[in-house]
């Protein structure tokens, strides 16, 4: 369905207010920054701000793309013979090889990065939203399954696929900080997952696998 005039003028306006934001933050520090300064920058009101961005974080971090349903979605939409950890490593290398910006591999973003490095706020709400993808994604294992309620094996792969998808970024921030271009780094991180797909348990690498 084509996106309709109204559609799009919303989808720019928003994209124009987290551009002028991001960029404001980077220049300055996202805790020198303050809302109207971001709103006067991008010719909005306070108001249209806050009908497009509840909190000042989702400015750089916005729930449609950091969301805490991220590894349970990617989970949900697995196809036949596939399993949750083998759908979250194969989500994760399409991302590396298309170099997404979703996983930071996009040209600039090694000063994006250091901003929020540098902003409490943004790394205290990163650590959260790890916690609610895993516990987001223990609960489809658990359905799925039909696991008992006293079972803890739907919550522990949760916590291994949880385990590698915070390595994933924090090995990207890492070689970011160190200067490396997104090429080299999608390389190393390929594999980096190809290691630690073999140091996964059979159990926990055919756990959940959808029935065909």
């Amino acid at each position: 369905m084509a996106e309709g005039l109204r559609e799009r003028k919303k989808r720019q306006t928003r994209q124009r207010i987290s551009e002028v934001a991001i960029g404001l933050f980077v220049e300055r520090g996202f805790d020198h920054v303050t809302i109207a300064e971001v709103a006067a920058a991008a010719e909005v009101s306070v108001n249209t701000l806050y009908n497009y961005y509840e909190a000042k974080e989702d400015l750089v971090l916005p729930p449609d793309q950091a969301s805490p349903q991220r590894l349970a979605d990617i989970v949900r939409a697995r196809q036949p013979g596939e399993s949750a950890a083998s759908a979250v490593l194969a989500h994760l290398r399409d991302e590396l090889q298309r170099r997404d910006r979703k996983v930071g591999l996009t040209a600039g973003f090694g000063r994006v990065f250091d901003m929020m490095r540098a902003a409490p706020t943004l790394t205290a709400r990163l650590e959260d939203l790890g916690r609610q993808m895993t516990d987001a994604l223990g609960t489809v294992l658990a359905e799925e399954t039909g696991a008992r309620s006293d079972d803890q094996t739907p919550r522990l792969v949760a916590s291994q696929i949880g385990w590698f998808h915070s390595l994933v970024y924090a090995e990207i921030g890492r070689r970011i900080v160190a200067g490396e271009k997104p090429d080299a780094i999608a390389e190393a991180v390929l594999d980096l997952l190809d290691l630690v797909e073999g140091l996964l348990s059979e159990r926990a690498l055919t756990y959940a696998t959808r029935r065909g």
